[in-house]
């Protein structure tokens, strides 16, 4: 169900890679440097299919892997704090033989390779965080800023236990296909992408544990390992990094993400695409996989 193709009909090479103490699976397609990408909610490896084509094709190898408890991934009873979820990433990159990669995250995503970068930095070459600010802004954002708390309020209403995966898999998955129109800008996915999306919540338990480190980012905030956690996040990210966000973005505002900056004490790049929502690269696949690759093959990334 998650082994899927990407556009143009490559073929990806899909398998299961040992990481942290669990299984993870990756979607992989060409040679070169590697580039791993890493979804966000409510989706899985298949959001990045035409970074994967546009990645392969300028001479990298581009991998998408499935985080802990999503997709073809292992669902463990435990382990979705964004420490334990950022070793997985990381894990994955040394289980790929590589000594380190280019990182890119979206949401979720985004908000764990902020992590790992912090936390591994010798296995971080380069940073991409799309739709999401650095942990610590995103914290200061949900407790000060009211819009910012409205904007998140899927997030407060997943504190409920059981009541969000019943809804995220009632009738088919409907609620992702409602999320991922509302989310995204003018251009909204296409049918096909919606029905895949809500066939990967349905898999059994997915809901649950893609619910699980949006429990842990809410009550960790006054608890002490939430605290010692946000600490830790004090430690500067020391690679370059580009910073990528759609103006519409109805879920992380621009004014959230914005001087995110001020946590990267290497060349950090900031760029806005007008009229774009929460996926900017699903909805101008062509314009966001120019700009990831343009930054990636420039040896010296200004800021």
């Amino acid at each position: 169900m998650v082994r899927i193709d990407v556009p143009g009909d490559r073929k990806v090479t899909h398998r299961n890679v040992a990481a942290n103490g669990a299984r993870f699976h990756i979607a992989e397609l060409g040679d070169g440097p590697l580039v791993l990408l890493v979804h966000g909610f409510p989706q899985f490896w298949w959001t990045w299919r035409h970074q994967l084509v546009a990645l392969a094709d300028a001479g990298f190898r581009a991998v998408a892997m499935d985080l802990r408890g999503v997709g073809g991934s292992d669902r463990t009873p435990r382990g979705y704090d964004p420490a334990n979820l950022a070793l997985d990433i990381t894990g994955v990159i040394r289980s790929l033989g590589e000594p380190d990669a280019a990182l890119v995250g979206h949401d979720l995503g985004g908000y764990l390779a902020w992590t790992a970068a912090a936390m591994r930095p010798k296995l971080v070459r380069r940073l991409a965080v799309v739709s999401m600010p650095h942990p610590r802004r995103w914290r200061s954002a949900m407790l000060s800023d009211v819009r910012q708390t409205a904007a998140s309020s899927y997030i407060w209403g997943f504190q409920r236990p059981w009541i969000p995966e019943r809804q995220l898999t009632a009738d088919n998955g409907a609620l992702v296909a409602r999320l991922v129109r509302e989310w995204s800008g003018p251009r909204l996915p296409d049918d096909e992408a919606v029905r895949v999306y809500r066939r990967a919540m349905c898999i059994p338990s997915t809901a649950h544990c893609a619910i699980e480190p949006y429990r842990w980012l809410v009550r960790s905030l006054a608890r002490p390992d939430g605290i010692q956690f946000y600490r830790r996040m004090k430690r500067p990210v020391r690679v370059p990094t580009l910073h990528l966000h759609g103006s519409l973005d109805p879920v992380q505002r621009t004014r959230s993400a914005a001087g995110s900056g001020e946590y990267v004490e290497a060349p950090y790049r900031w760029r806005l695409f007008d009229g774009l929502g929460h996926f900017p690269h699903e909805e101008d696949p062509i314009t966001f996989s120019a700009e990831l690759v343009n930054w990636l093959k420039d040896p010296e990334p200004d800021r």
